[in-house]
């Protein structure tokens, strides 16, 4: 990669830490406000597009910092190496807010069993205890009708048998399947962050769901310039 794409990658990678540690902080500054106002906002129910979302990117950022892992000892390139390291920290970040939000509502971090992944994005349940629905439905953003295979529980995740690929490739190949399936993986989350920035309820919540989006966005560009330098390309 020339001199010009090693600082891209630095900066995109590096800018995604920094806007992890922005929503991070201000998530803290959120929630001590809510704490401390007269009037605290409703606790979301199990069934919301607020808990939902939370227990579904937890599992979905869970992957992504498992597949950096594993390129990481697969490659000795400094650029890919210093990618995963930046997702990983960003998406094990997330992981741990959302999940805390939920053991702050003192609901269930697995769905309740009439819900599988992203029902929350079908528009069947009511976000709160009571109140209407809001946004658009889950077809509108590849919720409804997704056929979970192989360990792939939502929209872009990697099967069991790519994350073993993943785990035997080495060099350039494992760059490229990495890039291949990370892409992937980014392409299904946006569209869930912005599911809950439609119909989450919790502002602290949708404005980091708003982050994801962005951050995900400059990376999936970084990552097909990555791609294009190795002479491969996303997958179709």
């Amino acid at each position: 990669m020339s001199a010009s794409g090693t600082r891209r990658t630095r900066w995109v990678a590096g800018s995604a830490v920094a806007l992890a540690v922005l929503f991070a902080g201000a998530a803290t500054i959120a929630s001590a406000r809510d704490e401390g106002a007269a009037a605290a906002p409703r606790t979301p129910s199990a069934e919301s597009a607020d808990a939902g979302f939370a227990r579904d990117m937890a599992v979905h950022h869970q992957q992504a910092v498992e597949m950096s892992f594993l390129v990481r000892d697969r490659t000795r390139d400094e650029d890919v190496r210093r990618l995963a390291y930046d997702i990983a920290n960003t998406q094990a970040n997330q992981r741990g807010m959302l999940l805390g939000w939920l053991d702050l509502w003192e609901l269930p971090k697995t769905a309740p069993d009439d819900q599988g992944p992203m029902a929350w994005m079908s528009g069947g349940h009511d976000s709160h205890d009571a109140g209407g629905s809001h946004g658009t439905g889950g077809t509108a953003h590849g919720g409804a009708g997704f056929a979970a295979h192989d360990g792939a529980l939502m929209p872009g995740m990697a099967t069991r048998t790519e994350l073993a690929r993943l785990g035997r490739a080495e060099g350039e190949r494992a760059e490229i399947l990495f890039l291949q399936l990370m892409t992937d993986h980014h392409k299904g989350g946006i569209p869930m962050a912005r599911g809950c920035v439609e119909r989450c309820t919790v502002g602290v919540e949708k404005r980091l769901a708003r982050g994801m989006v962005e951050g995900q966005r400059s990376e999936l560009d970084l990552m097909a310039d990555m791609l294009a330098a190795r002479g491969a390309a996303p997958r179709s």
